[in-house]
Protein backbone atom coordinates (compact mmCIF):
# COMPACT_ATOMS: atom_id res chain seq x y z
CA UNK A 1 0.00 0.00 0.00
CA UNK A 2 1.33 3.43 -0.98
CA UNK A 3 2.60 5.54 1.93
CA UNK A 4 0.67 8.65 0.84
CA UNK A 5 -2.58 6.68 0.91
CA UNK A 6 -1.76 4.96 4.21
CA UNK A 7 -1.24 8.07 6.29
CA UNK A 8 0.95 7.96 9.39
CA UNK A 9 0.78 4.86 11.64
CA UNK A 10 1.32 5.52 15.33
CA UNK A 11 0.31 3.93 18.61
CA UNK A 12 -2.40 6.54 19.20
CA UNK A 13 -3.74 6.16 15.65
CA UNK A 14 -3.77 2.36 16.07
CA UNK A 15 -5.60 2.73 19.37
CA UNK A 16 -8.32 4.81 17.75
CA UNK A 17 -8.64 2.30 14.89
CA UNK A 18 -8.93 -0.65 17.25
CA UNK A 19 -11.48 1.11 19.43
CA UNK A 20 -13.57 1.96 16.37
CA UNK A 21 -13.41 -1.60 15.03
CA UNK A 22 -14.51 -2.90 18.42
CA UNK A 23 -17.51 -0.58 18.32
CA UNK A 24 -18.37 -1.87 14.82
CA UNK A 25 -18.22 -5.47 16.06
CA UNK A 26 -20.60 -4.50 18.86
CA UNK A 27 -23.12 -3.14 16.36
CA UNK A 28 -22.27 0.51 15.74
CA UNK A 29 -22.24 1.78 12.12
CA UNK A 30 -18.66 2.25 10.92
CA UNK A 31 -19.07 5.98 10.27
CA UNK A 32 -20.35 6.62 13.78
CA UNK A 33 -17.74 4.35 15.38
CA UNK A 34 -14.94 6.12 13.53
CA UNK A 35 -16.26 9.60 14.34
CA UNK A 36 -16.48 8.74 18.04
CA UNK A 37 -13.01 7.19 18.12
CA UNK A 38 -11.43 10.22 16.43
CA UNK A 39 -13.27 12.54 18.80
CA UNK A 40 -11.93 10.61 21.81
CA UNK A 41 -8.40 10.57 20.38
CA UNK A 42 -7.74 14.29 20.78
CA UNK A 43 -4.61 15.68 19.22
CA UNK A 44 -4.18 13.25 16.33
CA UNK A 45 -2.56 14.87 13.30
CA UNK A 46 -4.11 14.79 9.86
CA UNK A 47 -1.91 11.92 8.64
CA UNK A 48 -2.68 9.90 11.79
CA UNK A 49 -6.42 10.49 11.35
CA UNK A 50 -6.14 9.29 7.75
CA UNK A 51 -4.40 6.12 8.94
CA UNK A 52 -7.09 5.51 11.57
CA UNK A 53 -9.93 5.93 9.06
CA UNK A 54 -8.27 3.65 6.51
CA UNK A 55 -7.43 0.97 9.08
CA UNK A 56 -11.02 0.84 10.37
CA UNK A 57 -12.46 0.46 6.87
CA UNK A 58 -9.84 -2.10 5.88
CA UNK A 59 -10.40 -4.35 8.90
CA UNK A 60 -14.09 -4.60 7.99
CA UNK A 61 -13.40 -4.75 4.26
CA UNK A 62 -10.99 -7.71 4.50
CA UNK A 63 -12.47 -9.32 7.61
CA UNK A 64 -13.06 -12.75 6.06
CA UNK A 65 -9.57 -12.93 4.54
CA UNK A 66 -7.91 -11.75 7.77
CA UNK A 67 -9.80 -14.34 9.81
CA UNK A 68 -8.86 -17.05 7.29
CA UNK A 69 -5.20 -16.08 7.70
CA UNK A 70 -5.61 -16.25 11.49
CA UNK A 71 -7.12 -19.75 11.24
CA UNK A 72 -4.34 -20.87 8.91
CA UNK A 73 -1.82 -19.72 11.53
CA UNK A 74 -3.69 -21.65 14.23
CA UNK A 75 -5.48 -18.70 15.83
CA UNK A 76 -9.12 -18.87 14.67
CA UNK A 77 -11.42 -16.12 15.97
CA UNK A 78 -13.48 -18.66 17.93
CA UNK A 79 -10.36 -19.75 19.80
CA UNK A 80 -9.53 -16.15 20.71
CA UNK A 81 -12.27 -15.42 23.20
CA UNK A 82 -12.22 -11.66 23.69
CA UNK A 83 -13.33 -9.28 20.94
CA UNK A 84 -10.39 -7.06 21.93
CA UNK A 85 -7.98 -9.92 21.19
CA UNK A 86 -9.66 -10.77 17.88
CA UNK A 87 -9.36 -7.12 16.90
CA UNK A 88 -5.64 -7.06 17.73
CA UNK A 89 -5.00 -10.15 15.59
CA UNK A 90 -6.93 -8.66 12.67
CA UNK A 91 -5.00 -5.41 12.96
CA UNK A 92 -1.60 -7.15 12.97
CA UNK A 93 -2.55 -9.30 9.98
CA UNK A 94 -3.84 -6.28 8.06
CA UNK A 95 -0.57 -4.43 8.70
CA UNK A 96 1.37 -7.51 7.59
CA UNK A 97 -0.63 -8.61 4.55
CA UNK A 98 -1.93 -5.33 3.14
CA UNK A 99 0.70 -2.83 4.30
CA UNK A 100 3.76 -5.08 4.06
CA UNK A 101 4.80 -4.08 7.59
CA UNK A 102 7.23 -6.16 9.65
CA UNK A 103 6.83 -6.93 13.36
CA UNK A 104 9.49 -4.31 14.04
CA UNK A 105 7.14 -1.72 12.50
CA UNK A 106 3.94 -3.13 13.99
CA UNK A 107 5.10 -3.85 17.54
CA UNK A 108 5.32 -0.22 18.76
CA UNK A 109 1.67 0.19 17.77
CA UNK A 110 0.30 -2.84 19.69
CA UNK A 111 2.79 -4.02 22.35
CA UNK A 112 1.78 -4.26 26.01
CA UNK A 113 0.44 -2.50 27.97
CA UNK A 114 -1.51 -2.42 24.73
CA UNK A 115 -3.79 -0.03 22.87
CA UNK A 116 -7.00 -1.83 23.99
CA UNK A 117 -8.04 -3.53 27.21
CA UNK A 118 -8.96 -6.10 28.44
CA UNK A 119 -6.42 -8.36 26.79
CA UNK A 120 -5.44 -12.00 27.27
CA UNK A 121 -2.87 -12.51 24.47
CA UNK A 122 0.78 -11.64 24.90
CA UNK A 123 3.19 -9.90 22.59
CA UNK A 124 4.91 -13.16 21.60
CA UNK A 125 1.66 -14.46 20.08
CA UNK A 126 1.20 -11.25 18.07
CA UNK A 127 4.83 -11.56 16.95
CA UNK A 128 4.07 -15.06 15.68
CA UNK A 129 1.04 -13.74 13.81
CA UNK A 130 3.24 -11.09 12.20
CA UNK A 131 6.25 -13.30 11.39
CA UNK A 132 5.26 -16.99 11.07
CA UNK A 133 5.21 -18.42 7.53
CA UNK A 134 1.67 -18.33 6.19
CA UNK A 135 0.67 -21.62 4.51
CA UNK A 136 -1.65 -21.57 1.51
CA UNK A 137 -5.23 -22.12 2.72
CA UNK A 138 -7.44 -24.77 1.07
CA UNK A 139 -9.00 -23.62 -2.20
CA UNK A 140 -12.84 -23.66 -2.12
CA UNK A 141 -14.49 -25.96 -4.64
CA UNK A 142 -16.89 -23.44 -6.21
CA UNK A 143 -15.87 -20.39 -8.19
CA UNK A 144 -18.30 -18.16 -6.29
CA UNK A 145 -16.87 -19.23 -2.93
CA UNK A 146 -13.31 -18.65 -4.18
CA UNK A 147 -14.27 -15.10 -5.10
CA UNK A 148 -16.13 -14.62 -1.82
CA UNK A 149 -12.99 -15.66 0.06
CA UNK A 150 -10.55 -13.67 -2.06
CA UNK A 151 -12.53 -10.44 -1.85
CA UNK A 152 -13.96 -11.01 1.66
CA UNK A 153 -17.71 -11.20 1.05
CA UNK A 154 -20.36 -13.45 2.61
CA UNK A 155 -21.13 -16.54 0.52
CA UNK A 156 -24.87 -15.85 0.26
CA UNK A 157 -24.31 -12.44 -1.34
CA UNK A 158 -21.71 -13.63 -3.86
CA UNK A 159 -23.87 -16.64 -4.76
CA UNK A 160 -26.79 -14.27 -5.43
CA UNK A 161 -24.67 -11.98 -7.59
CA UNK A 162 -23.27 -15.03 -9.40
CA UNK A 163 -26.81 -15.81 -10.56
CA UNK A 164 -26.93 -12.39 -12.24
CA UNK A 165 -23.46 -11.93 -13.75
CA UNK A 166 -20.86 -14.12 -15.51
CA UNK A 167 -17.75 -14.82 -13.45
CA UNK A 168 -15.45 -12.20 -15.10
CA UNK A 169 -17.99 -9.42 -14.49
CA UNK A 170 -18.76 -10.74 -11.00
CA UNK A 171 -15.08 -10.61 -10.10
CA UNK A 172 -14.77 -7.08 -11.49
CA UNK A 173 -17.75 -5.98 -9.35
CA UNK A 174 -16.32 -7.56 -6.19
CA UNK A 175 -12.87 -6.11 -6.89
CA UNK A 176 -14.36 -2.62 -7.27
CA UNK A 177 -16.33 -2.99 -4.02
CA UNK A 178 -13.16 -4.20 -2.28
CA UNK A 179 -11.23 -0.97 -2.88
CA UNK A 180 -11.23 2.17 -0.78
CA UNK A 181 -13.21 4.58 -2.99
CA UNK A 182 -11.73 7.68 -4.53
CA UNK A 183 -13.02 11.14 -3.67
CA UNK A 184 -15.57 12.38 -6.20
CA UNK A 185 -17.15 15.81 -6.51
CA UNK A 186 -19.95 17.47 -8.43
CA UNK A 187 -19.07 20.75 -10.11
CA UNK A 188 -21.43 23.66 -9.50
CA UNK A 189 -23.10 25.08 -11.50
CA UNK A 190 -23.71 22.44 -14.16
CA UNK A 191 -21.70 22.74 -17.35
CA UNK A 192 -18.62 24.43 -15.83
CA UNK A 193 -16.51 21.30 -15.28
CA UNK A 194 -13.69 22.24 -17.67
CA UNK A 195 -13.25 25.63 -16.00
CA UNK A 196 -13.21 24.13 -12.47
CA UNK A 197 -10.75 21.39 -13.46
CA UNK A 198 -8.41 24.01 -14.93
CA UNK A 199 -8.57 26.09 -11.76
CA UNK A 200 -7.88 23.07 -9.55
CA UNK A 201 -4.85 22.17 -11.65
CA UNK A 202 -3.60 25.77 -11.25
CA UNK A 203 -3.89 25.32 -7.48
CA UNK A 204 -1.83 22.13 -7.63
CA UNK A 205 -4.62 19.57 -7.15
CA UNK A 206 -4.47 16.40 -9.25
CA UNK A 207 -7.95 16.01 -10.74
CA UNK A 208 -9.65 14.43 -13.73
CA UNK A 209 -13.17 14.53 -15.22
CA UNK A 210 -15.35 11.40 -14.94
CA UNK A 211 -16.72 10.55 -18.36
CA UNK A 212 -20.00 8.86 -17.40
CA UNK A 213 -21.37 11.86 -15.45
CA UNK A 214 -21.59 15.36 -16.89
CA UNK A 215 -20.38 17.30 -13.85
CA UNK A 216 -18.31 14.72 -11.95
CA UNK A 217 -14.60 14.99 -11.17
CA UNK A 218 -12.25 12.65 -9.33
CA UNK A 219 -9.38 13.75 -7.12
CA UNK A 220 -6.47 11.50 -8.08
CA UNK A 221 -4.24 12.10 -5.05
CA UNK A 222 -4.50 11.02 -1.42
CA UNK A 223 -4.02 14.56 -0.13
CA UNK A 224 -7.11 16.47 0.95
CA UNK A 225 -5.71 19.80 -0.28
CA UNK A 226 -8.79 20.19 -2.46
CA UNK A 227 -10.77 21.30 0.62
CA UNK A 228 -8.42 24.27 1.04
CA UNK A 229 -8.69 25.50 -2.55
CA UNK A 230 -10.37 28.72 -3.61
CA UNK A 231 -12.71 26.68 -5.82
CA UNK A 232 -13.96 24.72 -2.83
CA UNK A 233 -14.30 27.78 -0.61
CA UNK A 234 -16.36 29.49 -3.32
CA UNK A 235 -18.87 26.60 -3.17
CA UNK A 236 -18.10 25.35 -6.69
CA UNK A 237 -17.58 21.74 -5.55
CA UNK A 238 -19.81 19.32 -3.65
CA UNK A 239 -18.65 15.90 -2.46
CA UNK A 240 -20.96 13.43 -4.21
CA UNK A 241 -20.69 9.89 -5.57
CA UNK A 242 -20.93 9.53 -9.32
CA UNK A 243 -23.98 7.27 -9.00
CA UNK A 244 -25.79 9.88 -6.92
CA UNK A 245 -25.11 12.44 -9.63
CA UNK A 246 -26.55 10.08 -12.23
CA UNK A 247 -29.72 9.63 -10.16
CA UNK A 248 -30.17 13.42 -10.16
CA UNK A 249 -29.70 13.38 -13.93
CA UNK A 250 -32.47 10.76 -14.10
CA UNK A 251 -34.85 13.41 -12.74
CA UNK A 252 -34.34 15.70 -15.74
CA UNK A 253 -36.98 16.00 -18.47
CA UNK A 254 -36.16 14.38 -21.82
CA UNK A 255 -36.34 17.84 -23.37
CA UNK A 256 -35.48 21.12 -21.69
CA UNK A 257 -34.35 21.47 -18.10
CA UNK A 258 -35.69 21.32 -14.56
CA UNK A 259 -35.35 25.09 -14.26
CA UNK A 260 -38.37 26.62 -12.58
CA UNK A 261 -39.89 23.24 -11.59
CA UNK A 262 -40.93 21.98 -8.15
CA UNK A 263 -39.05 18.83 -7.13
CA UNK A 264 -39.68 16.78 -3.99
CA UNK A 265 -36.83 14.75 -2.48
CA UNK A 266 -38.71 12.29 -0.27
CA UNK A 267 -35.81 10.34 1.31
CA UNK A 268 -33.36 13.23 1.37
CA UNK A 269 -30.98 11.93 4.03
CA UNK A 270 -28.17 14.42 4.59
CA UNK A 271 -29.18 16.33 1.47
CA UNK A 272 -26.60 15.44 -1.20
CA UNK A 273 -29.18 14.99 -3.95
CA UNK A 274 -31.30 17.83 -2.52
CA UNK A 275 -28.45 20.29 -3.15
CA UNK A 276 -27.87 18.95 -6.65
CA UNK A 277 -31.59 19.21 -7.47
CA UNK A 278 -31.59 22.78 -6.15
CA UNK A 279 -28.89 23.63 -8.69
CA UNK A 280 -30.98 21.95 -11.41
CA UNK A 281 -34.21 23.88 -10.70
CA UNK A 282 -32.41 27.20 -10.15
CA UNK A 283 -33.72 30.13 -8.14
CA UNK A 284 -36.89 30.19 -10.23
CA UNK A 285 -37.72 26.67 -9.04
CA UNK A 286 -38.12 25.03 -5.67
CA UNK A 287 -36.97 21.86 -3.92
CA UNK A 288 -38.81 20.44 -0.92
CA UNK A 289 -37.08 17.74 1.09
CA UNK A 290 -38.00 15.34 3.85
CA UNK A 291 -36.61 12.31 5.65
CA UNK A 292 -37.61 10.09 8.55
CA UNK A 293 -34.28 10.77 10.27
CA UNK A 294 -34.40 14.15 12.02
CA UNK A 295 -30.65 14.07 12.52
CA UNK A 296 -29.88 13.60 8.84
CA UNK A 297 -32.48 16.16 7.80
CA UNK A 298 -30.86 18.66 10.16
CA UNK A 299 -27.62 18.08 8.26
CA UNK A 300 -29.43 18.75 4.98
CA UNK A 301 -30.82 22.01 6.35
CA UNK A 302 -27.37 23.12 7.45
CA UNK A 303 -25.81 22.29 4.08
CA UNK A 304 -28.51 24.22 2.21
CA UNK A 305 -27.97 27.16 4.54
CA UNK A 306 -24.19 27.11 3.99
CA UNK A 307 -24.75 27.41 0.23
CA UNK A 308 -27.49 30.07 0.65
CA UNK A 309 -30.01 27.93 -1.24
CA UNK A 310 -33.13 29.81 -0.22
CA UNK A 311 -35.28 27.91 -2.70
CA UNK A 312 -34.81 24.70 -0.67
CA UNK A 313 -37.32 24.09 2.14
CA UNK A 314 -38.22 21.28 4.50
CA UNK A 315 -42.00 21.40 5.04
CA UNK A 316 -43.92 18.65 6.77
CA UNK A 317 -45.82 17.10 5.17
CA UNK A 318 -44.25 17.50 1.75
CA UNK A 319 -46.60 19.03 -0.88
CA UNK A 320 -46.23 16.04 -3.22
CA UNK A 321 -49.46 16.86 -5.05
CA UNK A 322 -47.77 20.01 -6.42
CA UNK A 323 -44.44 18.46 -7.43
CA UNK A 324 -43.42 17.98 -11.06
CA UNK A 325 -40.80 15.40 -10.04
CA UNK A 326 -40.74 13.20 -6.93
CA UNK A 327 -37.43 11.49 -6.15
CA UNK A 328 -37.61 8.41 -3.91
CA UNK A 329 -34.07 7.39 -3.05
CA UNK A 330 -35.38 4.52 -0.98
CA UNK A 331 -33.82 2.89 2.10
CA UNK A 332 -31.99 -0.19 0.84
CA UNK A 333 -29.35 -2.83 1.57
CA UNK A 334 -26.57 -0.57 0.30
CA UNK A 335 -24.91 -3.43 -1.58
CA UNK A 336 -23.74 -0.95 -4.19
CA UNK A 337 -22.01 1.16 -1.53
CA UNK A 338 -20.03 -1.55 0.26
CA UNK A 339 -16.73 0.02 -0.79
CA UNK A 340 -17.64 3.05 1.33
CA UNK A 341 -19.42 1.13 4.11
CA UNK A 342 -17.71 -2.28 4.21
CA UNK A 343 -19.07 -3.17 7.66
CA UNK A 344 -22.56 -3.52 6.18
CA UNK A 345 -21.74 -6.69 4.23
CA UNK A 346 -21.39 -8.60 7.50
CA UNK A 347 -24.69 -7.26 8.85
CA UNK A 348 -26.87 -7.95 5.79
CA UNK A 349 -28.83 -11.18 5.29
CA UNK A 350 -31.01 -12.54 2.51
CA UNK A 351 -33.97 -12.05 4.85
CA UNK A 352 -33.15 -8.36 5.37
CA UNK A 353 -33.02 -7.86 1.58
CA UNK A 354 -36.58 -9.19 1.30
CA UNK A 355 -37.62 -6.89 4.13
CA UNK A 356 -36.15 -3.93 2.23
CA UNK A 357 -38.19 -4.98 -0.84
CA UNK A 358 -41.40 -4.94 1.18
CA UNK A 359 -40.57 -1.54 2.71
CA UNK A 360 -39.67 -0.05 -0.67
CA UNK A 361 -42.84 -1.31 -2.32
CA UNK A 362 -45.00 -0.01 0.53
CA UNK A 363 -43.30 3.40 0.27
CA UNK A 364 -44.00 3.67 -3.47
CA UNK A 365 -47.62 2.62 -2.94
CA UNK A 366 -48.03 5.25 -0.23
CA UNK A 367 -46.64 8.00 -2.46
CA UNK A 368 -48.45 6.99 -5.67
CA UNK A 369 -51.81 8.43 -4.63
CA UNK A 370 -50.25 11.77 -3.67
CA UNK A 371 -48.44 12.36 -6.98
CA UNK A 372 -50.31 14.51 -9.48
CA UNK A 373 -51.13 13.25 -13.01
CA UNK A 374 -48.27 13.87 -15.43
CA UNK A 375 -45.66 13.99 -12.67
CA UNK A 376 -42.50 11.92 -12.76
CA UNK A 377 -41.75 9.50 -9.92
CA UNK A 378 -38.08 8.51 -9.88
CA UNK A 379 -37.34 5.40 -7.83
CA UNK A 380 -33.68 4.86 -6.90
CA UNK A 381 -31.49 2.68 -4.68
CA UNK A 382 -27.80 2.03 -4.09
CA UNK A 383 -28.44 -1.73 -4.31
CA UNK A 384 -27.11 -4.28 -6.79
CA UNK A 385 -29.91 -6.78 -6.13
CA UNK A 386 -32.99 -7.07 -8.37
CA UNK A 387 -35.15 -7.85 -5.32
CA UNK A 388 -34.81 -4.15 -4.42
CA UNK A 389 -34.77 -2.78 -7.96
CA UNK A 390 -36.51 -4.45 -10.92
CA UNK A 391 -38.78 -6.54 -8.67
CA UNK A 392 -39.98 -3.48 -6.73
CA UNK A 393 -40.84 -1.67 -9.98
CA UNK A 394 -42.54 -4.79 -11.37
CA UNK A 395 -44.60 -5.35 -8.23
CA UNK A 396 -45.50 -1.65 -8.01
CA UNK A 397 -46.79 -1.54 -11.60
CA UNK A 398 -48.81 -4.71 -10.97
CA UNK A 399 -50.47 -3.26 -7.85
CA UNK A 400 -50.88 0.43 -8.77
CA UNK A 401 -52.54 1.32 -12.11
CA UNK A 402 -51.83 4.50 -14.03
CA UNK A 403 -48.00 4.47 -14.07
CA UNK A 404 -45.71 3.64 -16.98
CA UNK A 405 -41.95 3.15 -17.18
CA UNK A 406 -40.01 5.73 -19.19
CA UNK A 407 -36.72 4.44 -20.63
CA UNK A 408 -33.64 6.28 -19.37
CA UNK A 409 -31.38 5.61 -22.37
CA UNK A 410 -32.67 8.61 -24.40
CA UNK A 411 -31.82 10.88 -21.46
CA UNK A 412 -28.18 9.73 -21.25
CA UNK A 413 -27.56 9.41 -25.00
CA UNK A 414 -26.20 6.37 -26.89
CA UNK A 415 -22.59 6.46 -25.66
CA UNK A 416 -23.32 6.79 -21.95
CA UNK A 417 -26.42 4.60 -22.12
CA UNK A 418 -24.29 1.71 -23.39
CA UNK A 419 -22.44 1.81 -20.06
CA UNK A 420 -25.20 2.94 -17.72
CA UNK A 421 -28.49 1.48 -18.90
CA UNK A 422 -30.01 -1.99 -18.72
CA UNK A 423 -33.32 -2.09 -20.55
CA UNK A 424 -35.33 0.96 -19.43
CA UNK A 425 -33.38 1.37 -16.18
CA UNK A 426 -30.22 3.03 -14.94
CA UNK A 427 -28.03 0.25 -13.58
CA UNK A 428 -24.62 1.62 -12.62
CA UNK A 429 -22.35 -1.31 -11.77
CA UNK A 430 -19.26 -0.65 -9.62
CA UNK A 431 -16.95 -2.17 -12.23
CA UNK A 432 -18.19 0.32 -14.84
CA UNK A 433 -19.01 3.42 -12.80
CA UNK A 434 -16.55 4.68 -10.19
CA UNK A 435 -17.77 5.10 -6.65
CA UNK A 436 -20.42 2.41 -6.24
CA UNK A 437 -23.49 0.76 -7.75
CA UNK A 438 -26.87 2.47 -8.22
CA UNK A 439 -30.28 1.84 -9.79
CA UNK A 440 -33.00 4.19 -11.00
CA UNK A 441 -36.34 3.89 -12.77
CA UNK A 442 -38.55 6.66 -14.17
CA UNK A 443 -42.27 6.12 -13.52
CA UNK A 444 -44.68 8.54 -15.21
CA UNK A 445 -48.18 8.95 -13.78
CA UNK A 446 -50.77 9.12 -16.52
Amino acid sequence: MEEDRLGRPSRRAATAALEAHLAVLKGDPLKAALANALKDAEGLGGQERRFTALAVREMSRHQRLLDLAARTLGHPPGKIGLLEDQTLVRYVLWRRLFCGASWARISPEVKLPGPVRPRTIKDDLLAQVAESPLPEPPVPASGAERLATRYSFPNWLVNRLAELHPEPLLEAILAALDEDPSLHFRVRPSGTRAEVVARLVEEGVAVEPVGVALDAVRITEASHRVFETRVMKEGRLQVQDVGSQLIVEACRPLEGTLSGRLVADVCAGAGGKTLALADEVGKAGRVVAGDRSRRRLAQARERAKELSLRHVSFPHPLPLEQADVVLVDAPCSGTGSLAREPDQKWKLTAKSVQEFHDTQLALLEELAGQVKPGALLVYATCSLLPEENDAVVRDFLAKVPGFTVEPLAPLFGPERAAVLCDGPFLRALPSRVPGGGFFAARLRKG
